[in-house]
């Protein structure tokens, strides 16, 4: 594409990942982000005291980025699943969720996005009634303050093992939501792809009219294979399934399906993170090259 891609798309990265919270201090890493113009969004998640939630919220308010907030670590970290067919744990994920809510409010965002919790086989239709329970719950809340709710589709049988995806059940539940709540959406992920055995084609054709968000990234699915699974390495990384042939399909087919949007751009966010001793610049800066090389092969 000879036009940027910054027309199309809001370009993020998601602060946690990039920066991973055991190497980086945050407020050097939402500095670092913020001081580089490649970036029009940052994808925040929980904040860990008052005073360094205000001092992130001083540096996103300076930067005219696009602040998105992530609750996916509030319920991974402590084990928290939306569709605990437990109701008293299902429960606590949606306590979390509200206050997600609230948090991404005081930032400056205007949206949370989370996932799916693990599921059973046998319970997969009660697990099912329940995660609508949660989402509607937090969508209720969030459209009080005018602010949307979206789902990552994750791998169901890999390695979060979440209740959505694949695609098409993805898609049955966004429909599901749509009924009730139009402040839902769906966020899809090209390196959660290969985890779910499935195609950039097959998965935005089959979720087009509930997608709201985009993230890329890489993946490891040889099983044995360092960062197997839902690992997000760079790309480039030996046995891995995305590069630039792979992001660029990925960017032809958003282009084929209209999302394209130099109007109301959607965020479409590098979920990218270094492995072992990586540095995260560097694997930033590898994501940057991989981007603009993959856009450029895209047909006008």
């Amino acid at each position: 594409m000879r036009e940027s891609i910054h027309k199309y798309f809001q370009i993020g990265t998601i602060q946690w990942m990039s920066h991973p919270p055991a190497n980086y201090n945050i407020l050097d890493s939402v500095k670092t982000i913020a001081c580089d113009e490649f970036f029009d969004a940052l994808e925040i998640g929980k904040q860990p005291d008052d005073e360094t939630r205000a001092a992130v919220k001083k540096i996103l308010e300076e930067s005219h980025l696009k602040v998105c907030y992530g609750a996916q670590p509030r319920l991974l970290g402590p084990k928290l699943n939306p569709n605990d067919i437990d109701e008293e744990g299902r429960k606590k994920a949606e306590a979390t969720l509200i206050e997600a809510v609230d948090e991404a409010e005081y930032l400056g965002a205007k949206g949370i996005a989370f996932l799916s919790g693990k599921w059973e086989p046998a319970t997969q239709a009660e697990a099912y009634a329940q995660l609508l329970k949660t989402t509607r719950a937090v969508c209720d809340y969030a459209k009080t303050k005018g602010m949307m709710v979206e789902l990552e589709v994750f791998d169901f049988d890999m390695d979060k093992a979440s209740l959505i995806g694949p695609a098409p059940y993805a898609a049955q539940f966004a429909a599901d939501m749509r009924k009730t709540h139009n402040n839902f959406g769906l966020m899809v992920d090209l390196s959660h792809f290969p985890t779910t055995y499935e195609t950039s084609k097959f998965v935005i054709q089959t979720c087009r009219p509930y997608i709201t968000h985009f993230h890329i990234g890489n993946a490891v699915v040889e099983e044995g294979k360092p960062a197997y699974g839902d690992k997000h390495p760079r790309f480039g990384f030996p046995n891995s399934a995305n590069d630039v042939a792979e992001l660029t399909d990925f960017f032809t087919v958003l282009k084929e399906e209209g999302f394209f949007n130099a109007e109301n751009p959607y965020v479409l966010s590098m979920e990218v993170t270094p492995f072992g001793d990586e540095d995260g610049d560097i694997i930033l800066a590898n994501t940057k090259r991989v981007i603009n090389r993959a856009w450029a092969m895209v047909e006008d």
